[in-house]
């Protein structure tokens, strides 16, 4: 798969397919080659559209996704959330991106860093939605079985799923943060080194679907806005976006999945798989082992 066209009512949008091929793989080969360098000089500034360097304590339940692919010997990286210690929930993309096929995916908790620091889990147990579309990112969404429990401390603890009242929110207006590896500029040749976050507005659904078409925004679909140049990049795939309760906890309503093709600062949505929409096919899995 190549590019997916859209014609919205004002404009020809163009989403990322192929994402391990084109953003996944480069991502990760230039954080190996470059990651040593920037924890020896103790680099600031590295963030997603809009967004500033995120503690890892701040975002305990983000795992960043090492990822191994069939056929080559080069990883990806994607973004994951930790629901329990021994699962986790990321877009399906970052599986099965229509060219390229994961074989394992290393789960990599407590840590800013990819390469560096943290518990590393390895697991080869993920299910992808059965009716996962990978050209319009329909059903977009994977969860992973870890072999072992994951060691909750500070900097890794599990996001809890939405509840009550939350169940039928649809957010619209409410403020969320975004966590991922994605670039912080559309100048910027491949992701950030480092985890960082952003706080986003979530749009309704007409809005979304004005801009990317309805064959990519459904209902179970989540969109923020993009005004101002913020929001999700490349790298940031399969990454949390939570939302604060009530209760004074986050909780996890988004999955990122796609974007605008290069041009993350140009004040367009970014697109979530809604959470909400698949509580009944995420939950039975939860049973611990």
């Amino acid at each position: 798969f190549g590019l997916s066209l859209i014609v919205s009512a004002s404009a020809l949008v163009e989403v990322q397919n192929n994402y391990h091929e084109t953003i996944g793989i480069p991502t990760a080969e230039r954080i190996w080659a470059t990651e040593q360098d920037i924890l020896a000089k103790n680099v600031q500034g590295s963030r997603i559209i809009g967004g500033e360097l995120s503690p890892y304590e701040r975002n305990a339940h983000f795992g960043a996704l090492l990822i191994n692919l069939e056929g080559t010997s080069q990883s990806s990286v994607c973004g994951s959330s930790l629901l329990t210690v021994s699962r986790i929930l990321t877009a399906a993309h970052c599986w099965q991106d229509g060219t390229h096929q994961a074989t394992q995916f290393i789960v990599v908790l407590g840590t800013r860093f990819l390469y560096s620091g943290g518990e590393r889990i390895g697991t080869r147990e993920v299910y992808v939605h059965p009716e996962y579309d990978v050209q319009f990112f329909t059903n977009d969404i994977a969860i992973g079985y870890l072999p072992r429990r994951a060691t909750l401390r500070h900097g890794v603890q599990p996001i809890r799923l939405p509840r009550g009242y939350e169940l039928e929110s649809t957010f619209e207006g409410q403020w969320a943060v975004a966590v991922g590896y994605g670039k912080t500029s559309d100048q910027q040749e491949h992701a950030s080194l480092m985890v960082s976050e952003v706080s986003l507005q979530v749009i309704g659904h007409d809005d979304c679907a004005s801009v990317f078409g309805s064959d990519f925004v459904k209902e179970s679909t989540l969109c923020t806005n993009g005004t101002g140049g913020v929001g999700i990049c490349d790298g940031d795939s399969g990454g949390p976006l939570a939302a604060r309760g009530s209760d004074r906890t986050n909780y996890l309503i988004g999955v990122s999945s796609f974007t605008v093709r290069g041009d993350c600062e140009g004040g367009h949505p970014s697109a979530f798989t809604r959470v909400t929409s698949y509580l009944s096919w995420i939950s039975p899995q939860l049973i611990h082992k």
